[in-house]
């Protein structure tokens, strides 16, 4: 059993290698453990500090987002051949030794993915920001709803993969990946397991997610909407007609009332004109609904075919402690 710490950062040398060195050497049940740093195009001394703690380097020549430093990570695992991959933030909130936790109902064949979650034993979380607490909550409750089953914490980013999950990746979000996994592998009908650990939040720490709350908001609200366009997008699109259709009613309504009563259409000829408009727009959104449908269902086809193509990949002798620049 060959095991991979993914551990995507920015900036973070401050941190990062105190957590390379506190991740424990063996695991039970694990033959090889190798700690992997994705510095993702950081201008500190993220990717210097990393190697010289022990860990493999990926080094993004530009910040991409952490969508794509996790998908650097999971390349990684597929390409050398490793059985489990945990990711964990490079900040230090996490404590490494919970990893043992993440990785046991993967060896025990009990689950194809585990995340940790902060919020399973409804603990008070010290320091952690009201805005990120309340973004957390509206998440959580959005994907439970999409997914039939409620998770606790979608949002967290200290995870366990098993191999054959790791083929079944294909996420579209560039700035994020926590949400997508739980859609993604709810289609797949993945085992997901939820294991509660504790989270320390630095009072000194300014957040670079939570820092501003207005931020924070556009960016949730911008996760929930692009979650619901591309992978339910009937639902989504089918919402928007149904906004547009109701004024189209009732405008329209109102327009026939009007001219019945008198026999002309003078004086409500805007009831006629909102009708008109919103009902071109209700009809364009449901008729949107219908075409991404069909691209979703084009879209997971691929994933299919990407799956066999990477399970019949050949795989790439491991270089220890090597630093590649991408």
């Amino acid at each position: 059993m060959k095991l991979l710490i993914a551990i995507p950062c920015y900036n973070e040398a401050e941190k990062i290698g105190e957590v390379v060195a506190s991740v424990p050497p063996r695991f039970d049940g694990v033959d090889l453990t190798r700690i992997l740093v994705v510095d993702d195009g950081s201008s500190d001394d993220t990717a210097r500090v990393a190697h010289e703690a022990g860990a493999t380097v990926i080094r993004h020549k530009i910040n991409k987002g952490l969508g794509e430093a996790f998908r650097s990570a999971v390349d990684f695992a597929i390409d050398h051949g490793y059985d489990l991959m945990v990711n964990m933030d490079g900040d230090g909130q996490f404590d490494s030794r919970d990893i043992a936790r993440l990785i046991r109902p993967l060896l025990e064949h009990e689950a194809d993915f585990v995340t940790a979650s902060r919020f399973l034993e409804n603990k008070r979380i010290q320091n952690m920001p009201p805005v990120k607490r309340w973004g957390n909550a509206r998440m959580n409750s959005l994907v439970s709803f999409l997914c039939g089953r409620r998770f606790s914490d979608v949002s967290c980013g200290f995870r366990a993969y098993s191999r054959d999950t790791l083929l079944k990746i294909n996420f579209y979000g560039r700035f994020t990946y926590t949400q997508e996994s739980f859609i993604n592998f709810h289609y797949y009908n993945l085992a997901i397991r939820e294991v509660p650990v504790n989270v320390t939040y630095f009072p000194e720490r300014k957040s670079r997610v939570a820092g501003s709350v207005w931020k924070y908001l556009k960016k949730t609200a911008g996760i929930l909407v692009g979650l619901m366009r591309d992978y339910y997008p009937m639902r989504f699109f089918s919402f928007l007609g149904t906004v547009f259709l109701v004024p189209a009613v009732i405008f329209g309504v109102m327009f026939l009332a009007h001219y019945l009563r008198v026999g002309y259409f003078s004086g409500y000829l805007f009831a006629g004109l909102i009708c008109a408009f919103c009902t071109l727009v209700a009809v364009l959104m449901f008729s949107f609904g219908v075409a991404m449908e069909s691209m979703v269902r084009i879209n997971r086809n691929e994933s299919r075919i990407l799956y066999q193509q990477r399970k019949l990949a050949p795989t790439t002798p491991d270089e220890p402690n090597e630093v590649i620049i991408q």
